[in-house]
């Protein structure tokens, strides 16, 4: 059931106010007694208590830091967030950077000092980065040097841009954030926040591909700390964690920071890892739990013979359906069994899965301890084994969105609906048959069909478009286009090229075409609404 909100910590009421109506949440369920957390709580500060002060907390390119280093460095950032930047508790602060330790340290300190970390992709252009900003109404910006360009070309609020700090470049620089740390004190006492304090913003695309800004409070973090890798993954104190999913998706966030910091572990934090280079990586620094997507998983399986990659205990795989194939393959490659998952930026993290002797070839898995889950017909009743229909899943996390209403798209009867079309069998096992939407799933990124149509229609040759997603062996699906030109311009591989490159420099390079077919026309509705599913059978 649904609690009633403790006494905020914040003194901007932004967050509270832009959530959604309490008769549109979904049914919240914490049956389990480790999820019994008290009103009065800062997730990061229990997450940062939880490692040995010498144990080694996170490993990056340029070196370890123990626990006792991270809370320094965490420490000194929020003294930067709260002294000079003098930001109010509640404010938003819009974080950019790659997979490194100084990133992680970043959204921790945002999150100690009673503010909301609002985290965003390193690949996210400067339009897209604007219609965050301004959903989120961010008040500073923490940001890698080395993503300058792009954030300087977004249109950000007056205050945000008037505040903003940047980390791994020249430290000594005005604009420095480790500058201006290093006039701070190594100590900053928690912001004694509310458990529904709301304490991260995560962006995921809608099929419109207008942004949708998913709230979750600092007991979501801790939840989603306490379910998958308590009951599935069953981490430990000697595991060290590392894997490709940046930061800034939930995915990778969980897997490659609050996960190991839960139980006292080690992240590796790396920029730009390829499948070849993980490899490496978890030879070097003996790495035992891998959070990757199947796409790297599939590359993977054929290089493994080439590195020493004994110390890996277990490999979770999320982000888009994985097949039998790879499965098989990194099982003969490794002897692994692959733990994979589904989760939603929406729940936070992985709600179904399954590991070790509960692995069933084929199947995501049953609910993890903690969540419920079922399949919905057209009606929204549920269905029993064998019959295909919505994905339905509650429990201790769910769908609240900033400030929009798709969230009665998302919500049905207390029940989170993830866009997926699933079915059940007798066991209780769920397997993934396709998505409900128009959102194309490529190498384990959300890709919003119509996004790219947007980008597209913004070059002088193209008359009107069609993107859909279409299956590809390598990345599960590529992203195709159905490009109509104007009259003046001819069909041609040097064009089709000219579209890829324009649309990968206007938004994210993943979302590109990677195929782009021309047509004379796009198959339409009398009422002119593009029928997508002829697309699909060119």
């Amino acid at each position: 059931m649904n609690r009633p909100f403790a006494a905020s910590a914040y003194t901007d009421h932004f967050a509270r106010e832009h959530l959604p109506p309490l008769e549109l949440w979904p049914e919240l369920c914490f049956d389990l007694p480790e999820l019994q957390y008290p009103p009065r709580l800062n997730c990061a500060a229990e997450l940062l208590a939880a490692g040995a002060p010498a144990q080694v907390a996170l490993r990056g390119a340029i070196g370890d830091w123990t626990y006792a280093q991270l809370r320094e460095q965490v420490d000194r950032i929020a003294r930067v967030l709260r002294g000079p930047m003098q930001l109010d508790a509640g404010n938003r602060v819009l974080l950019r950077g790659a997979n490194t330790p100084m990133m992680a340290a970043c959204v921790l300190a945002v999150i100690k000092a009673g503010l909301i970390a609002v985290p965003t992709m390193p690949l996210l252009r400067a339009r897209e980065l604007g219609a965050i900003a301004n959903k989120a109404q961010v008040n500073a910006v923490l940001c890698a040097d080395n993503l300058r360009a792009e954030l300087e070309a977004t249109p950000l609020p007056q205050a945000a841009r008037a505040n903003t700090l940047w980390f791994g470049g020249e430290a000594g620089a005005v604009d420095a954030l480790e500058a201006a740390m290093a006039t701070q004190p190594t100590h900053f006492d928690a912001v004694d926040t509310a458990a529904d304090d709301v304490c991260l913003i995560s962006f995921t695309s809608g099929t419109t591909g207008i942004p949708k800004g998913t709230m979750h409070f600092h007991r979501d973090v801790m939840v989603i700390c306490d379910c998958f890798p308590r009951s599935v993954l069953k981490s430990e104190r000697s595991d060290v964690f590392i894997g490709t999913p940046p930061l800034a998706f939930t995915f990778g966030l969980g897997g490659l920071l609050l996960f190991p910091l839960r139980v006292g572990a080690t992240a590796v934090l790396l920029e730009k890892l390829t499948p070849e280079t993980l490899l490496k990586a978890i030879e070097t620094y003996r790495a035992t739990i891998c959070f990757t997507a199947p796409t790297s998983y599939r590359q993977m399986a054929g290089m493994a013979g080439q590195y020493d990659i004994s110390s890996l205990k277990k490999s979770v795989s999320a982000g888009e359906t994985l097949p039998l194939a790879t499965r098989e393959s990194w099982r003969q490659a490794t002897g692994l069994v692959m733990i994979d998952g589904i989760g939603a930026t929406e729940l936070l993290h992985i709600f179904i899965s399954a590991s070790g002797d509960q692995v069933r070839p084929g199947a995501t898995g049953k609910p993890v301890p903690g969540y419920q889950a079922c399949v919905l017909d057209l009606e929204g009743k549920p269905v029993g084994p064998g019959v295909i229909g919505r994905l339905a899943v509650k429990g201790p996390t769910g769908c609240r969105y900033l400030a929009d209403e798709r969230q009665r798209d998302y919500v049905l009867n207390g029940w989170n609906l993830t866009g997926d079309a699933y079915e059940m069998d007798a066991d209780g096992y769920f397997y993934y048959r396709s998505r409900t939407d128009d959102m194309i799933i490529s190498a384990g990124y959300n890709i919003a069909g119509p996004e790219v149509e947007d980008a597209l229609l913004r070059h002088p040759a193209v008359a009107e478009c069609g993107v859909i997603g279409k299956a590809d062996e390598e990345r599960g699906q590529i992203v195709e286009a159905h490009v109509v030109l104007r009259p003046g311009f001819e069909q041609s591989a040097e064009l089709a090229v000219q579209l890829q490159d324009f649309v990968k420099a206007q938004i994210a390079p993943y979302k590109y075409p990677r195929s782009v077919k021309f047509l004379n026309t796009l198959p339409r509705t009398e009422t002119g609404k593009l029928q997508r599913f002829k697309l699909r059978t060119e």
